[in-house]
């Protein structure tokens, strides 16, 4: 057992490497020297009040809009003390009359992974959940589906690029029976929103991959337990200065993109005990993308959920809650150094003891990353998984549904969803596989044979749905992509990400070729829907965020720029010329 009473988990997986590997690459370690720091500075900022972490009198001036909301009333309370019941009683309209109540629509429910869309379906929300890991069962995709289906038009899913599922159309009124429902089938929205904890990432091939350093499912079911209280709820990390990402590496693929996580457990062993040295700070914000670096810290798995409370706890009690741009826990880390940041962490440990990082990483440094999209063996003998290509993580009622019966006609009920917004069936007999690969469903939609930039498209939700969004992504990647194979061949994977707005859901840093959405000038000079365009995003071993290339392009100018960047970067050939070789 661990010190927080959850169970320990298995350690290295039996198909593991054991030989000692260079360290993944990560980048440059933060500054050792530690700043000079008053001590008055050390003092944490919040304190406990009645079972709820609070903002100190003392610390209030100058605090964002977000934490003055916070202040008012306790987010946390819609949840743990009934008040969504009620104030899902009331009509629509009449809480949008009072700030107080407009404000639980518009801020405190997103602690209930309910964001409301005012901008473009006013009434309606995006509800996200937690799925460690990404994994989810085929009852749990028939709720979803049950639950979108109502909705009509206004209703569909998505699948993100942190392995989660967000839905969306849902109404207030309906939200407390739609948690009753969740909680039914072993789901909860809790704390997936706003300055929490999001969802726990790990390998989509967990337990399968015969390749596999560990099995992460174990470790990301820890985290989300503790993170969200068993789904009762844990109010010690839900008033955080900002949110903040954690995964769990389990491959040398890294599929779990460590570099961009406040916290990365990278597998090693220490003194022949498996364990995990930890990345820390890996951020994307529209003012600045950092890179997690080396806390210089390994912990034993019994020690994984006490590390993680003591950094969110450091990171609670001392982050900066003024200019949102800048309460992001890198910015903590820089301001305290990174020995004056771990000092703060060992401080929280259960016996103020932090060992120092082992050399003996075990993520192997030069790795070629696999694809996991199509049919590939598993460790288990006689079955396969299938990778199936989900375009731009879009999908309707129908198709979960659909989904679902796949998963239990072929594997065991078990899905799994993927960073880059695709879902990979586990388990299927390999007597099986012709028939699964003959289901319309895989024929008409969701191939497990895509085109290779189809393959590696990625699009966040846009301004259909999203307010922030300054365009339109999932349609115009599809459209763009499609127009850009007619004029080129590819014979290698280009991964394209596509983000409405400088908050980059999409991602669009650790592309290939990435496409950020603004406001450009077309040829008359009027205002119209463009990207500024990223190039030199590397995922893996050797990652890498990209750098604009060319800002302001109008997106109706898109088509010809990306055929050019294919052929003079990455080895595209013209159609024309392919067709007269032949």
């Amino acid at each position: 057992m661990s010190s927080f009473g959850f169970l320990s988990t298995p350690p290295l997986s039996s198909s593991a490497p054991t030989r000692q590997l260079a360290a993944a690459t990560t980048p440059a370690v933060a500054p050792v020297v530690t700043p000079d720091v008053a001590a008055e500075r050390l003092e944490p900022r919040v304190e406990e009040r009645e079972g709820y972490w609070v903002l100190k009198e003392k610390f209030r001036g100058g605090i964002n809009v977000q934490e003055k909301v916070k202040i008012q009333r306790e987010p946390m309370k819609l949840f743990m003390e009934g008040g969504i019941e009620e104030l899902a009683k009331l009509p629509f309209e009449e809480l949008d009359k009072v700030k107080d109540t407009k404000d639980d629509i518009d801020v405190r429910l997103k602690w209930l992974g309910l964001f409301h869309r005012r901008k473009h379906h006013y009434g309606r929300f995006m509800m996200r959940l937690k799925l460690p890991n990404g994994v989810t069962t085929s009852a749990q995709t028939k709720y979803l589906a049950s639950v979108i289906r109502k909705y009509g038009k206004d209703g569909c899913a998505d699948v993100t690029t942190r392995q989660n599922w967000q839905i969306r159309g849902v109404v207030l009124a309906d939200v407390p029976e739609i948690l009753k429902g969740l909680a039914e089938v072993g789901l909860t929205s809790l704390q997936s929103g706003m300055d929490n904890v999001r969802n726990p990432v790990g390998n989509p091939l967990a337990g399968i991959d015969p390749l596999e350093i560990v099995d992460t499912r174990p470790y990301t079911n820890l985290l989300s337990q503790y993170i969200t209280g068993n789904s009762l709820g844990n109010p010690t990390v839900t008033n955080l200065p900002r949110k903040w990402n954690v995964c769990v590496i389990g491959s040398h693929d890294l599929y779990e993109h460590p570099h961009i996580n406040d916290l990365a457990y990278m597998p090693a062993t220490k003194d022949g005990k498996f364990g995990f040295n930890l990345l820390v700070g890996g951020f994307f914000s529209p003012k600045r993308c950092a890179e997690a670096v080396p806390l210089d810290a390994w912990v034993s798995t019994e020690d994984m959920i006490p590390v993680c409370k003591a950094i969110l706890e450091a990171y609670r009690d001392l982050g900066f809650r003024g200019n949102r741009q800048k309460t992001r826990m890198m910015w903590l880390i820089d301001e305290l150094g990174i020995e004056g940041f771990r000092s703060e962490v060992v401080k929280r440990m259960p016996f103020k003891e932090l060992e120092r990082a082992s050399s003996e990483d075990l993520v192997q440094k030069q790795w070629e990353r696999r694809d996991y999209i199509g049919v590939h063996p598993q460790k288990q003998e006689g079955l396969s998984f299938v990778g199936l290509h989900i375009p731009v993580g879009r999908i309707q009622a129908d198709d979960m549904d659909e989904l679902a019966r796949i998963a239990d006609e072929y594997g065991t009920g078990e899905l799994r969803l993927t960073v880059e917004q695709n879902i990979i069936i586990p388990n299927v007999e390999n007597t099986k596989l012709q028939a699964l690969l003959q289901e319309p469903l895989l024929k008409d939609k969701f191939s497990p044979e895509p085109s290779i930039l189809m393959k590696g498209l990625v699009a966040c939700t846009g301004n259909q749905f999203c307010g922030q969004a300054i365009i339109e992504t999932k349609q115009r990647a599809l459209k763009v992509t499609e127009e850009v194979e007619r004029h080129v061949a590819v014979t290698r994977p280009v991964r394209m990400h596509w983000t409405g707005c400088p908050n980059t859901c999409g991602q669009v840093q650790v592309a290939d070729i990435g496409f950020m959405g603004c406001m450009a000038r077309d040829e008359n000079g009027k205002p119209c829907e463009g990207v500024d365009v990223f190039l030199g995003g590397r995922i893996g071993s050797d990652s890498h965020l990209g750098d604009i290339y060319k800002k302001s392009v109008p997106c109706k100018d898109l088509v010809p720029l990306v055929v050019d960047i294919l052929v003079n970067l990455f080895g595209a050939v013209p159609r024309e010329r392919e067709e007269g070789e032949e």
